[in-house]
């Protein structure tokens, strides 16, 4: 079985893959000082209470917090035995290379995110997640990933505003009932939630515009859910697009090797 390990600023998420589908998905915080020990008291236990029976033979990791890598690494090389795959690192092979600018580092995330949208939605796409930053994929018609955008993300939106202006409170993003807000709560939501669809249309339609072709927007994060309502934002919502990629990437690594 495979063991898909995607780390982000936030949240890091541990997916468990018996080659057709997932058996369980784990979250936990992103902490850097978090030991191998740590992560398998807490993997283990969880494992146990949902009563699944795991035989990890593989480790693949996406990671946009470089200083938790070796850490995971440890805890792959420990308790499976086994060599992790680590997406952005040279003997990490991709199905399709990037093409950026010479000496451009992309996120790993995005490397993952182009690789499972490109599998499952094809080429000419727009992957817009939704995450600590809000990014824009742009995937060419032969699944490359050529370039993006990177917005602040929705609730680091909402961090800032609260801290920067006393007075104003913390609030939870929710489509509001009217874009004019009649209280200050119903203010921030709304130009939280009209603001970022208007981002996520704007930017999509100057990408397509400069593209000069028709492309699908693909959706992923756990906010994208939201901004789905009532808005026509996306053409689709892939939740688990993330960790897709993670086994597209491991699979074509293992072919490779064959």
């Amino acid at each position: 079985m495979l063991l898909a390990i995607d780390c982000g600023n936030t949240n890091t998420v541990f997916s468990i893959w018996d080659g057709e589908k997932f058996l369980c998905t784990l979250r936990t915080s992103t902490h850097h000082a978090r030991t191998a020990d740590a992560y398998f008291t807490w993997f283990h236990t969880l494992v146990q209470h949902y009563q699944i029976e795991t035989d990890i033979t593989d480790v693949i990791i996406s990671s946009t917090v470089p200083r938790v890598v070796f850490n995971l690494r440890v805890f792959a090389d420990r308790f499976f035995n086994c060599r992790p795959l680590v997406v952005g690192k040279p003997e990490c092979l991709l199905p399709h290379n990037a093409r950026v600018e010479a000496g451009t580092q992309v996120g790993p995330d995005r490397l993952v995110n182009t690789a499972g949208a490109f599998d499952t939605h094809g080429g000419d796409l727009i992957v817009v997640d939704f995450g600590t930053a809000t990014t824009f994929d742009v995937v060419d018609t032969d699944g490359a990933y050529v370039g993006g955008v990177i917005a602040p993300g929705v609730n680091l939106s909402l961090e800032a505003l609260h801290m920067a202006a006393a007075a104003l409170p913390h609030v939870d993003i929710t489509k509001p009932q009217n874009v004019v807000g009649m209280n200050t709560v119903a203010c921030m939501q709304s130009g939280i939630f009209w603001g970022y669809v208007g981002l996520v249309r704007e930017i999509s339609s100057r990408i397509r515009e400069e593209r000069g072709r028709p492309m699908k927007v693909i959706a992923t994060g756990g906010l994208a859910p939201l901004f789905q309502q009532d808005t026509g934002l996306f053409d689709a919502f892939d939740e688990h697009l993330t960790m897709h990629g993670l086994t597209v990437i491991h699979k074509y690594n293992k072919d490779m090797a064959a």
